[in-house]
């Protein structure tokens, strides 16, 4: 008798560790190879971009937190960012230097769960415990400028809602070296560890022009050689003081996306002892901003580097104190989409694998 053998439909999620959140992927299966893999997604989504035309400009900031909520401070500022610059404010420069420093600690932080979470997927326990401890001191510098841990509703359009607490700004700057003796150790333990190296070399491969037809950004553009940043090729912010390097790869796996977000986190804190060296003695923390804040009317799109790639903030405004529309172009979301392409013809250990390497946050998919 022929040996009998059909396709198996496989969900996997949406509730699976290795998912990252509440997302679903249906597979099909021929054994253990992959022939069809389709996202679901929608389990988290909250329509924040249609509440923002019935809240004014301040009220939307908190639901930007719960879009990357590994990287809230970053969402903070595109909002801001966007307002302000369709109001064409001036923003101070001890609070403008407020901004860059949370949010380089924040790439940091979002970068360690990135780090720890994806050496979970993969079957190692203490990268996982190593990067949440160090993390830990990040959240802590936050919960002490902010009160808050997660989501911190720290920015403001104009500044900061707080200045900086006395001896913080020293703090950050004794978490500089410390992070860098760190990040030697994360290498000895994991970058050359020949199962994690097997797990990751070759797996998830594209190459330059694939990137930019899905629209790639972040790590998973710059692992095919392209060079793009905002942070330097449209400076915001106070990035164009700063001397920093964009690290790039042009071999286009997982590896080379690991590397380059370990190397990213180098970066930041090379950015961060510029930062704390030349940060302002005194000054306000919010420019002259009317307590209701009206932009006039017209439309702006302003788009940053967060962690995670390319995050734009399109904002319409008529001229009234809520906006008339609000649309976010959200990098998780648009990164996800090659998913389905890497997927076919790998195995289902491959799929977490993949999955992992292109770090998605579902708050910020769904929207």
């Amino acid at each position: 008798m022929a040996l009998r053998t059909e396709e198996l439909l496989l969900n996997v999620g949406p509730q699976h560790p290795s998912t990252h959140g509440v997302f679903r992927i249906v597979v099909k299966l021929d054994g253990e190879i992959i022939k069809e893999a389709t996202p679901v997604m929608g389990y988290l989504h909250r329509g924040t971009e249609k509440l923002a035309e019935s809240l004014n400009y301040t009220q939307i900031i908190p639901y930007t937190d719960r879009m990357d909520y590994v990287s809230a401070m970053t969402n903070n500022y595109v909002i801001c960012h966007a307002v302000e610059t369709l109001m064409q404010l001036e923003i101070p420069e001890r609070a403008e230097f407020l901004r860059l420093i949370v949010m380089e600690l924040q790439r940091i932080a979002s970068h360690l769960v990135w780090w720890g979470t994806y050496l979970l997927d993969i079957g190692a326990m203490s990268p996982f415990l190593y990067a949440f401890r160090d993390r830990e001191i990040i959240i802590d510098l936050f919960n002490e400028l902010c009160g808050a841990r997660l989501t911190y509703f720290y920015m403001r359009v104009g500044g900061v809602k707080w200045d900086a607490p006395e001896g913080w700004i020293e703090k950050v700057r004794d978490f500089i070296p410390y992070m860098r003796e760190k990040l030697e150790e994360y290498e000895e333990l994991v970058s050359g560890n020949e199962i994690f190296l097997s797990r990751v070399k070759g797996i998830g491969t594209y190459d330059a022009q694939t990137a930019i037809d899905y629209g790639l950004s972040g790590a998973n553009l710059r692992c095919t050689g392209v060079k793009w940043d905002i942070r330097k090729e449209q400076p915001y912010s106070l990035y164009d003081r700063f001397e920093f390097d964009v690290p790039v790869s042009t071999v286009g796996d997982c590896y080379a996306r690991y590397q380059l977000r370990i190397e990213e986190i180098r970066q930041s804190l090379r950015i961060l002892e510029q930062a704390v060296a030349q940060f302002p003695e005194e000054g306000p923390v919010m420019g002259k901003v009317p307590r209701v804040i009206r932009p006039p009317a017209g439309e702006v799109y302003a788009r940053i580097e967060s962690p995670r790639g390319e995050i734009g903030c399109y904002v319409v405004s008529k001229g009234k104190a809520e906006p008339f529309r609000l649309k976010f172009r959200r990098p998780s979301f648009v990164n996800l989409q090659i998913l389905p392409k890497l997927l076919v013809g790998e195995t289902m250990a491959n799929l977490i694998t993949i999955l992992g390497g292109i770090d998605i946050v579902v708050g910020e998919v769904d929207g």
